[in-house]
């Protein structure tokens, strides 16, 4: 896998987009680190002063909050994922 530990992803046990988007990672060999957020309180919080979002997932590349998963379709639909993670 690339070594792009500048990828972090909270996610939810429940949540298929989570599931899609370690999918999509996954098969770019994109390393992340992944916090699951369902069962702590203070995480969740957390991912949400940093994302100002209250779903999952949310994605962050490089300390940037990207958004979830349709976020991340789109970047790499549109070749930008790619140059995020350089």
């Amino acid at each position: 896998m690339k070594n792009t530990a500048n990828v972090i992803i909270y996610t939810a046990w429940y949540c298929s987009f989570c599931d899609s988007a370690k999918a999509l990672l996954n098969e770019k060999k994109i390393s992340y680190k992944e916090i699951p957020v369902s069962k702590n309180d203070a995480q969740w919080k957390e991912m949400e002063q940093l994302s100002g979002n209250k779903t999952v997932p949310q994605i962050f590349i490089k300390n940037k909050a990207i958004g979830g998963f349709d976020d991340l379709s789109l970047l790499e639909k549109t070749g930008k994922l790619d140059q995020l993670i350089k």
